[in-house]
């Protein structure tokens, strides 16, 4: 925990936080090892970066001296992912490593090749997904939370929503055996597509490119979903 990332309602005024999250107090005591007087990075959700005395550390509740937190936080990466939902335990890290390179929007798509039980899975509720997007601004001293949406059904996804979200977009779509190498240093709006383990099948990948997204590839390895997602990130921007 590079930041204690602060909730709004951790904020009993302007200059004081308390703290009540079991975790958030484990991390201080185990890793941090804080004691009363200790100045640490917070930053509060949606808002600011600055520092913090820790004033008290109880049972339940670490209580900061807040400075100003006038700090931005690191500028967001430009580009909308859009990935076949992965396997639950894979897709926990997933989120926490886009979360913590700087992706503020998230699909999470159907495609053949997803497991049907992967979206009855627990990781997909709301305060599980949270709680993961969390950890990855806390590694990244961010606190612009993500957007996360679920597109259950390939075919609306294509034919409702792809055409709006490629408007002002590159859309890129990441599987083994496309044309074109994967570019480097990218600055515009882009639209990043990533299959299932397996990848997409051939006819997600002809409806993709037919909806106007550019075919690439990383080379000859296939790799893991949460491998190729953070390679694919780290060249392109």
């Amino acid at each position: 925990m590079n930041l204690i990332l602060l909730a709004p309602d951790d904020l009993a005024t302007p200059h004081l936080a308390r703290v009540h999250d079991p975790r958030r107090l484990r991390h201080l005591r185990e890793v941090h090892r804080a004691r009363p007087g200790d100045r640490l990075t917070v930053g509060v959700e949606g808002g600011g970066i600055g520092r913090g005395e820790l004033v008290a550390l109880e049972a339940h509740e670490a209580r900061f001296t807040l400075d100003a937190l006038d700090q931005a936080p690191p500028p967001p990466l430009p580009v909308h992912l859009v990935l076949a939902l992965p396997r639950p335990r894979m897709l926990a890290r997933t989120l926490e490593h886009v979360t913590a390179l700087g992706v503020k929007r998230i699909t999470l798509l159907n495609t053949r090749r997803v497991e049907k039980s992967y979206w009855q899975s627990p990781e997909l509720a709301a305060e599980k997904i949270h709680t993961h997007l969390v950890l990855g601004l806390e590694q990244a001293r961010d606190t612009a939370l993500p957007r996360v949406d679920l597109a259950k059904g390939f075919r609306p996804f294509v034919e409702d929503d792809l055409p709006g979200l490629l408007a002002g977009r590159r859309g890129l779509l990441a599987h083994p055996g496309m044309p074109a190498d994967c570019p480097r240093g990218l600055t515009e709006p882009t639209l990043l597509l990533v299959g299932p383990e397996g990848g997409f099948i051939p006819w997600e990948v002809e409806r993709l490119l037919a909806a106007g997204c550019q075919g690439i590839h990383l080379g000859p390895r296939i790799l893991r979903v949460e491998t190729a997602v953070t390679a694919l990130l780290a060249r392109l921007f």
